[in-house]
């Protein structure tokens, strides 16, 4: 899969001069205008993310002290003050690099596979934990569900339950045992919810393969997950 950069830039002929030189190199780049859209655009999942340090109302420093908690990708900051100052208060407040405006196209590409490169490594070294169904691939260190290669957008809650299904392939569970193993014990609530769990889980899936039953419903037992 391609990898995306999320770039944060208040000037639209910006965004679109750093998105043409990005998307020449085969990423797939996610765009926001002001430090407060770059919250929304995080839901994307980037592998990279770059930040314009002044932008109006949340500014890029803002920004990255804000989300560094949330993402581990590496963040680029670009910026016209150059001062040294500016370059260290960036990676004090979680920044992996800082470029001065204005620079050039072949140095900021460099910069860009250069930590994206860097990424791969760490990652090819990182176990890979996936669990399989069928068409489907659950990703744990992601902690993503995929069916043929492309994503399937779960709630953490409908992600949970594949995952103990998937976990448990061939195996029968009553509402009451999923519900008790992936809401708790002591949870407030009634197991009928994960009847309506698992049925937009199966309204979602239906929309990649509306022919395969992926979550089995075994009557008057429960529910399963085949292996195959």
């Amino acid at each position: 899969m391609k990898e995306k950069i999320l770039l944060a830039d208040d000037e639209p002929d910006m965004i679109s001069f750093l998105e043409d030189a990005l998307v020449s190199e085969g990423y797939v780049v996610i765009t926001a205008l002001s430090g407060e859209e770059v919250f929304s655009r995080l839901k994307e999942k980037p592998d990279l993310i770059i930040l314009d340090v002044m932008m109006p109302g949340l500014d890029g420093w803002e920004v990255c002290q804000s989300i560094r908690p949330l993402v581990a990708c590496p963040i680029l900051f670009l910026s016209a003050r150059g001062h040294e100052t500016d370059r260290i208060k960036g990676l004090m407040v979680g920044g992996d690099d800082y470029l001065v405006k204005p620079f050039s196209v072949k140095e900021f590409k460099a910069r860009i596979n250069a930590h994206l490169r860097r990424e791969r490594r760490v990652d090819h070294r990182r176990p890979k934990v996936v669990l399989h169904c069928k068409d489907l691939l659950l990703d744990l260190n992601q902690y993503q569900l995929y069916h043929q290669g492309r994503q399937v957008s779960l709630t953490v809650r409908e992600l949970e339950i594949v995952q103990f299904l998937m976990m448990n392939a061939d195996q029968v569970f009553s509402r009451e045992q999923i519900y008790e193993k992936v809401w708790g014990f002591e949870a407030d609530g009634n197991s009928a919810t994960v009847t309506e769990h698992i049925k937009k889980i199966r309204a979602k899936l239906a929309e990649f393969d509306p022919m395969t039953e992926y979550i089995s419903t075994v009557w008057g037992f429960g529910y399963k997950m085949g292996a195959k």
